[in-house]
């Protein structure tokens, strides 16, 4: 039965319970000669060989079940076991540190997307090798942080009944697809206006991270930038023209704000500067089948004749084009139908309620 020594992350009740699936007995240790510093990750920790230091920790004896999920969650996180003579147990982190490791800080910034990232990776226990989990790890971060992020949030609740998610029962969870999105299915029932409890439904939904929109608006000279690129969706719908005029966009990495992500986005895929950011609004497009949730931005940027140009990160395979509009051309494209994007047309028409104001705020 492997001793186990837990430090960093696994010292927070929450994730040792979604990675070994039940309490087990600890018995609390220090060892000597080490120091838990923060991975390049920053969501895990390694040891650090350092002379007089010392890691708080538990050990643990585990074995079957518990065992098992330990090693496959550790293997997929890109934590490798490591001897620990001095206390006679096996350690799992990352080779790789630096900042010493905080465990209410990290609490406070990665507790809740890792413990349900960890949730997600151990559900596949036993259908996916570690490998191809490693694979979709970057985008099970997104989801998760998404998932921190509509938890912590607070929206207005004066027009709604009242329901919350504890209203909804799940008798049965499917994942039939993992790569860059998944696509989850469940067998649920819910509570009814009327008091009662729906008959069991089958739902499915693709399952993406929080992302945002951005229309880059010059209020000096009036104009906007919008741009093109191919895109999959009108495709496989059978569109004859499946490019797509569109605000910049782009999902929101784990440990990065909306407003980040928006700054970010417009220097990546058009090499913009914003220089502040009007909220438009924060939205399901679709929630009868899509978790994707959207902060849509107005971005005020100075935008010369020089600002269109091709840009996207090659690594991600992005060919864009940047179109400069002035703002009855992009009233146009509303009104010709040209513009079948849903961010765009919905900040359009933030922008003309919202024009004026923005205009008489004088310069950039």
């Amino acid at each position: 039965m492997p001793r186990v020594f837990l430090f960093g992350g696994l010292l927070d009740p929450g994730l040792r319970r979604a990675v070994l699936g039940a309490e087990v007995p600890l018995a609390e240790v220090t060892l000597p000669g080490f120091r838990a510093g923060l991975t390049r990750q920053t969501h895990g920790a390694a040891l650090v060989s350092a002379a007089g230091a010392q890691v708080r920790g538990a050990v643990a004896d585990l074995s079957g079940l518990p065992q098992q999920r330990l090693e496959f969650w550790a293997d997929v996180f890109g934590y490798q076991p490591r001897a620990l003579p001095e206390i006679d147990a096996i350690g799992y982190g990352c080779a790789e540190a630096g900042q010493d490791w905080d465990l209410a800080a990290w609490q406070d910034r990665w507790g809740a997307t890792v413990r349900r990232a960890s949730e997600d990776v151990i559900s596949f226990l036993g259908d996916r090798d570690p490998q191809t989990m490693r694979r979709s790890l970057e985008q099970i971060m997104v989801r998760a942080a998404s998932w921190a992020r509509a938890q912590a949030e607070e929206t207005p609740m004066n027009m709604r009944h009242g329901f919350t998610a504890e209203d909804v029962e799940t008798d049965a969870a499917r994942k039939p697809y993992l790569d860059f999105f998944m696509l989850e299915e469940q067998d649920l029932r819910f509570r009814k206006f009327n008091g009662g409890v729906s008959a069991t439904v089958q739902r499915a939904a693709f399952v993406s991270g929080d992302a945002v929109t951005v229309l880059p608006y010059d209020p000096v000279r009036d104009r906007v930038l919008v741009i093109e690129q191919f895109r999959f969706g009108p495709l496989l719908r059978g569109d004859r023209w499946p490019w797509s005029l569109e605000p910049i966009a782009g999902r929101i990495d784990p440990g990065e704000s909306p407003a980040d992500t928006a700054a970010r986005e417009a220097q990546e895929e058009a090499g913009l500067a914003i220089s502040r950011l009007e909220s438009v609004a924060n939205y399901y497009p679709s929630p009868g089948a899509v978790s994707e949730y959207l902060f849509s931005y107005v971005g005020i940027a100075d935008l010369p004749d020089e600002a269109a140009r091709i840009g996207g990160l090659e690594a991600e395979a992005e060919d864009i084009r940047g179109v400069i509009l002035p703002f009855d051309g992009l009233m146009e494209l509303l009104q010709s139908g040209e513009a079948q994007n849903g961010p765009l047309v919905l900040t359009a028409l933030w922008l003309q309620a919202h024009r004026g104001r923005l205009r008489g705020a004088g310069s950039i």
